[in-house]
């Protein structure tokens, strides 16, 4: 994949990418389909650790590496060594976004710290993605989703109600937050260098992603004094609001606000629970909202979903079938709106991928591409900085760059 034949409004920013696993991964991913060109730079030995996280596999590739990768071109480096680090630097010189999600001190200890590169490149963004942030009584720890979640808040209004286990959500939530925080930094910060030429740091953490999910519930917290607990699928501002389940499966309803409350009543011929004084206002049914998911329960259990959903569409009501991931993949919406897109891997084949979630009316994205093998591009990239065969064919043998041919 060249500069040239990436499209979208981010086409012509070049970003290096020294991230792996999940959050810094995500931020470059985001760029890149956004038309970024993205340099994925690995360690020799094994490259991103999610390379191993098997199963699933594909023609011994890793399903969940492939993901989190696609688009982006490899080059396996050596950064321990003053010849590898010699080359990174060539790669920047030319180069808007440096995107890293190392544990704190790695980047200062390899010398390529953001003290040391803005020196450098004073044009650079630096996005450092980490568990806790490079401030606070926290800095230094490590930090995976799972801890983040727990320490967010974000375990203790997840699950099933009050005296049940905390419960994560289920995907990594922290992780890809801070990976969609970190690229929406990036961009104000591009944006700033387009009319300064000054780069700058951008610091977000795993942490700070959990937080930013409990909106609702920080704004319960902070005017009440009361810290809020799980709910299930119930809402804590709106009711009804939730998932029920009908003689076949389980469907949503959205009944958020008066008119669809009115609405949903009208569709279950139960016209006569718009006078009953526990579900009048929107704060008596809150008030009330166990005794209100007792009463609506038993109409749905009357029809399969199917019947259900075409009911409360057609009475304006919002609401959805609970789909797996695999349904959800099949969904007409999901294919309308290119979310799940092909792409022709060097080893794996032709194979599906997530598409890009935001659309541009003059400038489309898209996904450009599979994921690299591990040194897959080292060749082409050192060829594109500048080295010539001689010099690319002399840091390959010398276990400076690995390349990995099909």
């Amino acid at each position: 994949m060249t500069e040239a034949a990436k499209s979208g409004p981010l086409a012509g920013v070049k970003v290096i990418e020294l991230a792996h696993i999940m959050a810094g991964p995500v931020c470059g991913l985001m760029l890149g389909d956004m038309g970024a060109e993205v340099i994925k730079v690995e360690k020799i030995e094994g490259g991103d650790d999610t390379r191993r996280s098997v199963p699933p596999a594909i023609e011994g590739e890793s399903a969940a590496y492939m993901m989190m990768n696609r688009g982006k071109r490899g080059i396996a480096l050596d950064l321990k060594s003053a010849d590898g680090k010699a080359v990174l630097r060539r790669l920047l010189a030319d180069a808007d976004v440096l995107i890293e999600n190392y544990r704190a001190g790695t980047m200062e200890r390899l010398g390529l710290g953001y003290d040391v590169l803005r020196q450098e490149f004073p044009g650079l963004v630096y996005c450092s993605l980490s568990g806790f942030g490079r401030s606070g009584p926290y800095a230094e720890r490590a930090g995976f989703d799972l801890v983040a979640q727990g320490m967010s808040g974000l375990m203790s209004i997840t699950g099933e109600g009050p005296g049940r286990p905390p419960m994560k959500c289920g995907p990594p939530v922290t992780d890809i937050t801070a990976g969609i925080l970190a690229a929406m930094g990036v961009l104000a910060a591009h944006v700033h260098k387009l009319k300064t030429g000054e780069g700058q740091i951008v610091d977000t953490s795993l942490f700070e992603a959990g937080i930013t999910l409990t909106y609702w519930q920080s704004a319960i917290a902070m005017a009440t004094g009361v810290a809020p607990g799980p709910m299930g699928s119930a809402h804590p501002l709106n009711a009804p609001y939730e998932a029920f389940e009908t003689a076949d499966g389980w469907i949503t309803i959205g009944a958020a606000n008066q008119t669809n409350w009115l609405r949903l009543l009208a569709v279950l011929g139960a016209e006569d629970l718009a006078a009953d004084s526990r579900f009048s206002a929107n704060r008596d049914r809150m008030a009330n909202r166990a005794a209100l998911a007792q009463v609506l329960a038993p109409h749905f259990r009357t029809a399969p979903s199917a019947d259900w959903l075409a009911r409360l569409e057609a009475g304006g009501v919002p609401a959805g079938p609970v789909l797996d991931v695999l349904a959800m993949q099949a969904d007409p919406q999901t294919r309308a709106r290119e979310m799940v897109v092909e792409v022709e891997h060097t080893r794996a084949g032709r194979m599906s991928t997530l598409g890009l979630p935001v659309k541009f009316s003059a400038t489309p994205g898209r996904v450009h591409g599979p994921a690299p093998l591990l040194g897959e591009h080292s060749r082409a990239i050192l060829a594109q900085a500048g080295y010539d065969g001689a010099a690319i064919d002399d840091l390959i043998a010398r276990g400076v760059v690995r390349e990995t041919t099909a």
